[in-house]
């Protein structure tokens, strides 16, 4: 007895005509010349040129395995399922998924088809609910899952908000409760000093050293370095020491989050002053802004006003060590070269009296005047002699006295002579004389120069000194203030609850990334 292969038939629409197949248990079709191998092949491949993504032919194997179709890949799969006239890439609603096997055969209502051609005579026919015929089973299944999705919701929803409670309200709930029933009021004391330059009057108006002043760019730096000063443990130490700053805040009345030990180090109260002596500087208007906080209006008060006091010394700290230092070098050179002045006239004085000659040119003039009118003198003695010779019979008496007459004038000039270049009796000549009172003459002129100068830097040194004098004054003066400033405790809430659901959000976007990276 032969078996005939079970054969299994349906009619699929093609261009919009029917055409009847005939397919075996291995969905081949004996008479359709299309399961040729070669053919089947060669459509494979066309099929695989198409450029499907991975998806798609995951989509394509899920129907055909739904259908019940045996293939040998994807692509076999995709061209099984477009011989049979199903789209192997239409996605299946969740209404689909749980319908009977039954529905899902070829040409039944549940069966995706490809587009097929309308008669626009025949009107459509809209499927009533009447012809609806649903499982009571599958639809007690549809209903349990959407009860366990809205369960599930439900239980999250009261999970998130479990834990919103506990680490975002509970918190916010603390640090308000803190601040409005428990914390300390504190008082805070404003004020605004300016550090301003003297206006120099050495300087013309057009000056390169006017270019900056009556800015803050004049000041900027010792404004720095007041602000520097307030804010460092010095002026804490310094403070603490002269008020109490560390016995005010270790009082038993202040709560204990903002009360400082007994036994705290300085570190500690440094950390404490930094957060109650809040200091700034603006820089475009040269103005330091400081606000003291305390738990007393008064020690507030006291506080601003001593702080005030340290800078105003700092300031003139800082610019009386430069004041002095030129003053100091001006008045050094000054006494030096009035010293060397004293030196020298001593030293010309000396020399006059050792010499017993007063001015070097006078001694040396009177002498050449002594050899001139001897000279004259001589000559016209020579004249008279000559004249004595002329005649026939001269007397030999008158010519011999004229004779010994310009001897001893040739003798007088000799010495004269002598005495101006010569080595005299004590050993020196004239000229070396003059020579030493003339050097000891100019070195006082000289060092009298020197004095002359060095007054006119020191003048000039003294007022440079005077355009270089800084001075604090205060734009905002401190007043003791009537009401407490801090703690802000509406504002610090809302900050609080800011803080706390930032943390939370952060924290649960990285646990729900670290998730999805490990169930991946």
């Amino acid at each position: 007895m032969t078996i005939k292969p079970k054969v299994k038939r349906f009619r699929i629409r093609r261009d919009g005509v029917e055409h009847a197949a005939a397919e075996d248990a291995h969905g081949h079709n004996p008479n359709n010349k299309l399961d040729d191998p070669a053919t089947i092949e060669a459509e494979n491949e066309a099929i695989s040129n198409e450029g499907l993504t991975a998806r798609q032919l995951r989509m394509a194997r899920r129907v055909a395995q739904k259908r019940g179709l045996t293939f040998t890949s994807e692509f076999d799969a995709v061209r099984q399922l477009r011989g049979a006239g199903i789209d192997p890439f239409q996605q299946k609603s969740v209404l689909e998924l749980v319908m009977p096997e039954e529905s899902k055969q070829a040409g039944q209502p549940g069966q995706i088809q490809l587009p097929q051609k309308v008669n626009p005579r025949h009107k459509a026919k809209v499927p009533g609910s009447a012809g609806l015929k649903i499982n009571p089973e599958h639809a007690a299944e549809i209903r349990q899952i959407q009860l366990d999705i809205v369960r599930r919701r439900r239980r999250k929803l009261l999970l998130m908000f479990t834990r919103l409670a506990f680490f975002v309200l509970l918190p916010t709930f603390m640090t308000g409760w803190y601040f409005y029933t428990m914390a300390t009021p504190m008082y805070a004391t404003k004020s605004e000093i300016v550090i301003q330059q003297a206006q120099s009057q050495s300087a013309g108006p057009g000056g390169l050293s006017t270019l900056f002043q009556g800015t803050s760019m004049a000041t900027q730096q010792d404004s720095i370095a007041v602000q520097s000063y307030l804010a460092s443990r010095e002026a804490m130490l310094r403070l603490d020491q002269d008020h109490g700053f560390k016995v005010h805040f270790s009082d038993a009345n202040i709560d204990s989050i903002q009360r400082l030990p007994e036994d705290a180090t300085n570190e500690e109260m440094f950390k404490l002053y930094s957060d109650h002596v809040v200091i700034s500087y603006d820089p475009t208007e040269g103005i330091i802004k400081m606000e003291v906080i305390a738990s007393d209006p008064v020690k507030s008060f006291e506080f601003s006003e001593a702080l005030i006091s340290y800078a105003e010394e700092q300031v003139d700290q800082l610019t009386g060590r430069l004041r002095t230092d030129q003053m100091k070098g001006a008045l050094q050179s000054y006494e030096d070269a009035e010293t060397r002045r004293a030196e020298a006239l001593a030293t010309w004085l000396q020399l006059q009296e050792t010499m017993q000659q007063i001015d070097a040119g006078s001694e040396s003039g009177a002498r050449m005047g002594q050899i001139n009118s001897l000279e004259s003198e001589r000559q016209q003695l020579s004249l008279v002699l000559q004249s004595r010779l002329n005649v026939e019979r001269p007397s030999a008496i008158q010519v011999q006295a004229l004779r010994d007459q310009i001897a001893n004038i040739d003798k007088l000039i000799a010495e004269l002579r002598e005495e101006l270049t010569g080595t005299s009796t004590d050993g020196a000549s004239l000229a070396a004389r003059n020579t030493e009172l003339r050097v000891a003459e100019e070195n006082y002129n000289f060092q009298t120069a020197m004095v002359q100068q060095a007054l006119t830097q020191m003048e000039t040194a003294r007022i440079e000194a005077n355009r270089q004098v800084r001075y604090l004054s205060q734009s905002v003066n401190p007043v003791i203030p009537d009401q407490a400033a801090y703690p802000r405790a509406f504002e610090n809430t809302l900050l609080a609850l800011f803080i706390f659901s930032g943390i939370y959000l952060l924290i649960s976007i990285t646990v729900s990334i670290l998730r999805e990276q490990v169930s991946s």
